[in-house]
């Protein structure tokens, strides 16, 4: 394989992506937006993911479930650099984290409005036409 050490543990882009709950076409996807580095191939042309890269591809689910976008992502990785210090993307990981806190702060509390209009309406309703459920 092209650029691979010998003693490195390659996995397969459909172990991985199966491995993870992903699909083959997530992990190209990411390659081709530029948070997880190409893949190396087999002289076949299959994708290979080293330990590292599926560490990666781990911490990139993670910050999709908090809700990070595609660019968000990728200043993420460019603020982590060629040099790969951790110590520079924290500082913008954190800054990252306070806006989706703020955001998730603001989707619960118009949530909540909602649900006391639903609770008021509801209750105007079984009043107005003596329908009582529970």
């Amino acid at each position: 394989m092209n650029n691979i050490p010998e003693n490195e543990e390659l996995i397969s882009i459909g172990d991985l992506a199966k491995s993870l709950g992903l699909t083959t076409r997530t992990l190209r996807y990411w390659e081709e937006s530029g948070i997880i580095n190409a893949a190396p191939r087999s002289d076949g042309s299959n994708r290979f993911y080293s330990k590292d890269i599926a560490l990666r591809v781990k911490f990139i689910i993670k910050l999709k479930e908090l809700g990070l976008t595609i660019k968000e992502m990728q200043d993420l990785y460019a603020a982590y650099g060629e040099a790969k210090q951790t110590e520079k993307m924290i500082p913008a990981l954190v800054q990252i984290l306070d806006k989706h806190i703020n955001l998730v702060d603001e989707k619960i509390a118009r949530m909540a409005s909602l649900r006391k209009d639903i609770v008021e309406y509801r209750q105007r309703m079984s009043t107005k036409f003596n329908v009582h459920y529970r």
